[in-house]
């Protein structure tokens, strides 16, 4: 089977032919650097780190390249406010950045191109819409001709006509465009704002022109992959085809991808709703909505448990489920740390590479016919459960009875194939995190305790802290079971 993705430049699945066989050229946008990462960020770049984590794992050699935008009133606004430059906010939340991906063990792009760097090549790419009568001067600002593009609308669906119709007068030079839906190149310079010379005189580049600018340098004219947030599909892909297109001849990109948005108890997640966290809040646990530290992988797993184009809800619920089963996979990713030496595994065993494994092993084929189809992540992880709740069920045998029902031989390729293919979904275990800790000194006294805790502010219908009390269990390895009769019973996971 071959590996299939939902398109939307024509709205169907369609398989996954590269421009070069066995190569792959992909670009995502990035993130505009003046603020900490959110919750939309990291379903966004976890989705694509699965992409290229997937793409390589089916032996595609891949080029990957992720832009930070490093010019913005965003930037230039928090600049301002803390009495520092523009550059000095872009750095310091460019190394934030790289400090949250890396804890959410999403992998570095090959190449960060910014915007800065590339105000040359954005000139050259505006000076040859001019030529090709596709932009035009006005009073400083230089903008695109909407109507000079034919197919202007074909990634997003919508018509010119309807855009011309629904246009308002808002845009600050709106009366120096000859179309109210054509859209800013270059920006002529305003007072106290970092200016750049250009043929047309002081300012800065337009958002749109950017990524053309920067896929073009570090790419190429056409590539593989063109993905971001659906947030995005209108105006700012759409303009990117418009500009790139008309410039180069050429397709900006054959395969368009778009993950889903992020909402909170089914609202969009937005600062004047209470309900937004950046990610490390969330994984430092100072989220009000959820205030115990959440481990990075349970985040990774929640988020993989959704298709990465549907939208995607961070409940309390949801979140608890998934700190839960990421225990289920831990215990069966840590099983070869665990007993391995037991059962006479060698340290070549514990440290073999995913190339080892057999291709008629059957986890693999199930997982790669899921990945397969448009990146069913759900249905690989379905595989990954299968595999780490035997391995949990066999090592409770070796710890209680002695011995397991499968041969070492048996459980050392279910234990590799469930390795490996965590890897794939960039989900990995580590046996030194304050949680091993935690539940290796919880003994049945300690965890008695913190139960009794629960049902007694459960009593008193402080359901909050019974709440908190249970995602302290969970977090520790505990599940607690509330039966119909009053009695709770607990098991470790």
């Amino acid at each position: 089977m071959s590996l299939t993705l939902t398109n939307t430049l024509t709205n169907r699945k369609q398989p996954f032919t590269p421009i070069h066989p066995g190569q792959v050229t992909m670009y995502c946008c990035g993130v505009t650097v003046y603020d900490d990462c959110h919750l939309g960020h990291a379903r966004s770049y976890l989705g694509w780190d699965v992409l290229r984590r997937y793409l390589s794992w089916r032996g595609y050699a891949v080029h990957y390249v992720q832009n930070f935008t490093d010019i913005d009133d965003k930037i230039l606004n928090r600049a301002r406010d803390t009495g520092t430059t523009m550059a000095a906010v872009s750095e310091r939340y460019i190394q934030r950045y790289f400090e949250d991906m890396h804890r959410l063990n999403v992998m570095d792009a090959d190449e960060y191109p910014k915007v800065t760097e590339h105000v040359e090549a954005i000139h050259e790419l505006i000076g040859q819409l001019e030529a090709k009568g596709y932009a035009y001067a006005a009073e400083g600002d230089v903008y695109y001709r909407v109507e000079q593009f034919a197919d202007y609308g074909q990634l997003s669906g919508r018509s010119l006509e309807k855009m011309q119709a629904g246009a308002s007068g808002r845009d600050r030079a709106a009366t120096a465009k000859t179309n109210p839906a054509d859209f800013a190149l270059w920006k002529g310079a305003k007072p106290d704002e970092p200016a750049w010379d250009s043929p047309w005189g002081p300012g800065r580049p337009g958002w749109h022109i950017e990524c053309s600018a920067m896929i073009r340098a570090r790419l190429g004219a056409t590539i593989d992959i063109h993905g971001g947030g659906g947030d995005l599909v209108f105006p700012h892909h759409e303009n990117e085809i418009a500009q790139s297109q008309a410039a180069n001849g050429k397709p900006l990109a054959n395969y368009w991808l778009h993950n889903g948005m992020v909402t909170v108890n089914g609202e969009k997640m937005s600062k004047s709703l209470g309900n937004f966290t950046t990610i490390r809040d969330l994984l430092d646990g100072a989220w009000a909505r959820y205030p115990q530290p959440v481990d990075p992988m349970a985040v990774r797993l929640f988020v993989l448990q959704g298709h990465y184009r549907k939208p995607l809800d961070f409940i309390k619920d949801a979140i608890a489920a998934a700190i839960n089963s990421w225990q289920t996979l831990k215990t069966g990713l840590l099983f070869g740390d665990h007993h391995g030496a037991a059962l006479g595994w060698s340290v070549a065993n514990l440290q073999s590479s995913p190339q080892e494994l057999s291709p008629d092993n059957p986890w693999v084929g199930r997982f790669q016919t899921a990945m397969d189809d448009d990146l069913n992540t759900s249905g690989a992880l379905a595989v990954l459960f299968e595999l780490a709740k035997g391995l949990q069920r066999e090592g409770n045998r070796l710890v209680h009875e002695g011995k397991s029902q499968l041969s070492p031989d048996r459980l050392l390729e279910q234990w590799q194939t469930l390795s490996h293919l965590a890897q794939v979904l960039g989900l990995e275990a580590t046996t030194n995190s304050d949680t091993d800790a935690a539940v290796g000194e919880l003994d049945e006294a300690a965890i008695a305790d913190l139960i009794q805790q629960r049902q007694a502010a459960r009593q008193q219908r402080d359901f909050a802290t019974a709440d908190e009390m249970r995602d302290r269990l969970v977090a520790m390895g505990i599940t607690v079971v509330d039966q119909p009769d009053g009695e709770v019973r607990w098991h470790r996971h």
